[in-house]
């Protein structure tokens, strides 16, 4: 019998860590889990656990010899200057020891994920140990060492030949996988992220439209700055329903960075938890409307990971099970983290826009905002016009 949602989850996701320090921290993934617990929004029959990727799957991506560094690496044995040409050892993806298995496990989970969904085992999976869009064939990138996302896509290309609309609203462009299926017309990549002028990676710009066979199949909404709710909404409900339209795709993929947030340290976006709750509402809709409901959600970027992170990503499974998150959090959530937290925990769900100064170019932002998603989806928007002539 299929279940409505899967939830992938191992306390050993924890073993993904870099340093005590290093603001990529999977603590996040433990503190929302506990959070939807708490509030008994999570029962154990929607418990999936991870299995570990195999050195073939992620070859599907990865090269074997950069597979090979990794393993050694984890290992104490790889040169740390050939480690650097492999983008590890570096001050954003520092060694640490069984980094291969770590990083496998959550691959391995984003696998789960899609299993669960493409055999009829579930209709949507979540696993917020995934989201790693920075990895590239041969190189660690952005406190990524695989691209889950991108191996996930090759595995569903290859075993259930199904074309797949992956979206990503990280703050940071999603660049690896974007780069893995630039000429790839089955996939269709939708980035919706801070302009790459303050903001690594640096790419992302609405020229990269796709190569070859796979030109038209790349979308990118590079935001201004200090982009607010309002803003950041429009640009993506207007992008992903138009996208969807004209891909028609057999199953979703969101990357659901959690880093466009206000409070984000590494980000520049002044936006609040409402488009967390909208991110996976129209994301749902869209499933619904083009996949018989396949969805497969991923987490991501996210770095206050104490207020941030666990409201964010709980709203995405709350929205899998059609419940509201309003109100109070639990008392007891607060309660058993506030003592470990460095700052004040949220007491509710919503925030006020009093909490960050106000915004001074604000019509400026929406206006040059209004513009970047009329350029992306001018191809799109032409192409319905021509449609339209023909059977006037």
């Amino acid at each position: 019998m299929m279940k409505e949602n899967i939830f992938i989850y191992s306390p050993l996701f924890q073993q993904y860590k870099f340093s005590q320090d290093h603001p990529f921290n999977q603590l996040r993934v433990e503190l929302t889990y506990d959070l939807l617990k708490k509030m008994n929004a999570l029962s154990d029959d929607e418990l999936a656990a991870p299995r570990m990727a195999t050195d073939e799957e992620l070859a599907l991506v990865h090269d074997k010899k950069y597979i090979d560094a990794v393993k050694k690496a984890g290992s104490g044995e790889l040169d740390p200057k050939e480690a650097l040409n492999y983008g590890i050892g570096t001050e954003d993806t520092p060694i640490f020891k069984n980094m291969h298995e770590a990083s496998a496990l959550l691959v391995g989970g984003t696998l789960t994920a899609v299993e669960q969904v493409m055999e009829g085992k579930a209709k949507r999976a979540l696993n917020l140990g995934g989201g790693l869009h920075h990895g590239f064939r041969g190189k660690a990138s952005g406190f990524c060492i695989y691209n889950d996302s991108s191996v996930a896509i090759k595995f569903i290309q290859e075993k259930y030949q199904a074309k797949v609309l992956y979206i990503d609203t990280d703050a940071h462009h999603g660049d690896g996988v974007q780069w893995t299926f630039y000429d790839d017309p089955s996939v269709c990549t939708l980035s919706i992220h801070e302009t790459g002028r303050y903001l690594f990676p640096g790419t992302g710009n609405v020229t990269e439209r796709g190569a070859g066979q796979g030109y038209g199949y790349s979308f990118n909404i590079p935001l201004d700055a200090f982009t607010e709710d309002e803003s950041w909404i429009d640009a993506y409900r207007q992008s992903i329903r138009e996208i969807a339209a004209f891909f028609k795709p057999d199953v979703i993929i969101t990357q659901n960075g959690a880093d466009a947030h206000f409070y984000d340290p590494l980000t520049h976006f002044a936006t609040t938890t409402a488009i967390f709750k909208e991110i996976p509402k129209i994301a749902q809709e869209v499933a619904d409307q083009y996949c018989g409901g396949k969805w497969i959600a991923v987490g991501g970027g996210g770095y206050d990971i104490w207020r941030v992170v666990p409201r964010a990503w709980a709203m995405i499974w709350l929205q899998m099970k059609q419940q509201t998150a309003a109100g109070p959090l639990p008392e007891e959530w607060i309660k058993r983290w506030q003592p470990e937290a460095p700052v004040t925990l949220p007491s509710v769900w919503e925030d006020s826009k009093d909490q960050y100064k106000a915004i001074p170019r604000k019509l400026e932002i929406e206006e040059k905002n209004a513009q970047t998603v009329a350029k992306a989806l001018y191809p799109l928007r032409q192409n319905q016009g021509k449609d339209r002539k023909s059977l006037s």
